[in-house]
């Protein structure tokens, strides 16, 4: 096995400095992490978990790409040249880990975590916001990040019933003469199913049904049957995943609030637009939304003067997934990808609005109200709203 490596140092598989550090939850817990795959179809759901842990003397760091295939599905959707630009990227990010414990034990709480169901965004995968989701963690949540099946991810896979048998799912580009909308549509419809599918697993393990995790992970997920408060959970995600949590808000009472990081709004149907009643949290890069795209937040904003439009300024689209980490000036161009706002200090932003907004719609008694000014873009880097640009969408 590798050595297992600290957060900030590290070398890349050929010996070079690894070009990836990934911060560390900031928040009073340690995190920790497993994979969940239940089903033996493509019906069934596959989550990285992040929850708080019991702090683990020399516990193994998880991969932040876990396999190769998704380095070749990274390509795919990059439109590089699959043959050499796959194997770059496995040297490249290959050897990244993320400073969580792998399987570490988990830290029970009578009183139950509140839950966050994460949607991730078109040509991504479970692991690429490990940044966000470990530091909602850290802060005593659990967060369930999906991997979805809707041919909208980079790569994923599900484990047939034969013995060790995969069927690996592609990245899918819309179909030549089919209309976007209707494709992604359909989608997005698929992918906020698979929310309300992974509530209703934590809602089976809290009421002591038996889930068998066929990763055979050394994680049991019966001891989470005491420690999640299913009367607070919410459901957030980042572009594609962004608009995935405001549809999910309307297909399942559930969920109590919605974080939507840089919404694609795109793919949502007008008609559905007046069901969504419950709050969301709109927090915007400053040059990725289109005035379409506001137009359609304002319109949820006019009715529910709980839902917050923010923008991050000096933030690009991929300001708010684990890519803005990387320090490579190689890789930042091919996936284009850093604003001028240091990433550290977007991803406080990001979280801290997240959690004063999640304090206030889930009833947490925790001190994120600290971070309320955020929620009406009072602070240094954040707008209210808007701000006014071209985007190339």
């Amino acid at each position: 096995a590798d050595p297992v490596l600290p957060p900030r140092l590290g070398r890349g598989s050929m010996g070079g400095t690894q070009s990836l550090a990934l911060p560390l939850g900031k928040g009073p817990h340690h995190v920790g992490c497993t994979d969940v795959m239940v089903g033996h179809t493509q019906q069934g759901l596959f989550i990285r978990l992040f929850y708080p842990c019991l702090p683990q003397a020399g516990a193994e760091q998880p991969l932040w790409i876990p396999r190769y295939e998704y380095c070749d599905g990274l390509a795919n959707f990059a439109h590089c040249s699959r043959r050499w630009c796959a194997p770059l990227f496995s040297i490249i990010i290959g050897s990244c880990r993320v400073p969580v414990s792998w399987n570490g034990p988990f830290k029970p709480c009578s009183s139950g975590y509140p839950l966050i169901i994460f949607s991730h965004g078109l040509g991504a995968f479970r692991t690429l916001y490990s940044s966000v989701c470990s530091e909602l963690a850290s802060w005593g949540f659990m967060v369930a990040a999906l991997e979805h099946r809707d041919h909208s991810a980079s790569a994923t896979y599900f484990c047939t019933a034969e013995a060790g048998r995969e069927e690996w799912i592609p990245y899918q580009r819309v179909p030549q003469g089919q209309k976007e909308f209707y494709f992604r549509n359909k989608q997005v419809h698929q992918r906020a199913e698979e929310c309300v599918r992974a509530l209703r697993l934590f809602e089976d393990i809290s009421s002591g049904k038996f889930a068998l995790n066929v990763l055979h992970q050394d994680f049991d997920l019966s001891v989470l049957k005491d420690s999640t408060d299913l009367t607070k959970v919410a459901v957030m995600g980042h572009s594609f995943g962004g608009v995935t949590a405001v549809l999910a808000l309307v297909k399942e009472p559930g969920f109590r609030c919605a974080v939507a990081l840089d919404a694609w709004m795109f793919p949502l149907e007008n008609a559905l637009y007046p069901e969504v009643l419950k709050p969301v949290l709109f927090i915007n890069t400053e040059k990725f939304q289109t005035p379409e795209s506001i137009a359609k937040m304002k319109k949820l904003s006019s009715r529910n003067s709980q839902t917050k439009i923010i923008t991050i300024l000096g933030s690009v689209h991929q300001s708010q997934t684990d890519f803005t980490f990387l320090t490579g000036k190689l890789v930042n161009r091919i996936f284009g990808m850093r604003g001028t706002l240091d990433p550290y200090k977007g991803l406080d932003i990001t979280s801290r609005a997240a959690l004063a907004f999640l304090q206030r719609h889930l009833n947490l008694e925790e001190e994120f109200d600290q971070w309320d000014n955020l929620l009406e873009g009072i602070a240094d880097s954040v707008v209210p709203a808007a701000p006014f640009c071209r985007s190339k969408l």
